[in-house]
C-alpha cells in the first residue's frame, strides 16, 4: 500500500521561506516522476513543480520559477520543495504526487498517487 505524508507547512510572513517534505512508503521511488501541487480555497488545483526519475529534469509553473526548488532523495524515499520569498498568493494546501512522467509541472500517468497535503499560509 502506498503512503505519502507531507510536512513542513505553516504560517509565515511574505518574504519568508519554508521547506516542504513528502515521505513515501510502498513505492520504489526511483521509478516515478514526483511533483507538488497546491489548491487554494475556491481555486482550481495547480501543478507547482515536477521532477523526473533520477532528477533528470525539473519543471515549474511560471509563478514559482526562481523562488521554489523541487528535489528528491530516493534513498530516503523523500521529496522536497524549498520555497523562498513566499507571497500571499502562495497560500494553499500543498500535496505531493507520484506517477509515470512529468508533463511540464504536472505529474501524469496511470497511478495517481497523492498525499493529503500540508497547509501553507503566507500573510502580507
Amino acid at each position: 500500500q502506498v503512503h505519502m505524508v507531507e510536512s513542513g507547512g505553516g504560517l509565515v510572513q511574505a518574504g519568508d521561506s519554508l521547506r516542504l517534505t513528502c515521505i513515501t512508503s510502498g513505492l520504489s521511488l526511483d521509478r516515478y516522476a514526483m511533483g507538488w501541487f497546491r489548491q487554494a480555497p475556491g481555486k482550481q488545483r495547480e501543478a507547482v513543480a515536477c521532477i523526473g526519475p533520477k532528477s533528470r529534469e525539473t519543471y515549474y509553473t511560471e509563478s514559482v520559477k526562481g523562488r521554489f526548488t523541487i528535489s528528491r532523495d530516493d534513498a530516503k524515499n523523500t521529496l522536497y520543495l524549498q520555497m523562498n520569498n513566499l507571497k500571499p498568493e502562495d497560500t494553499a494546501v500543498y500535496s505531493c504526487a507520484a506517477d509515470n512522467v512529468c508533463s511540464g509541472s504536472h505529474v501524469v500517468g496511470r497511478f495517481d498517487y497523492r498525499g493529503q497535503g500540508t497547509q501553507v499560509t503566507v500573510s502580507s
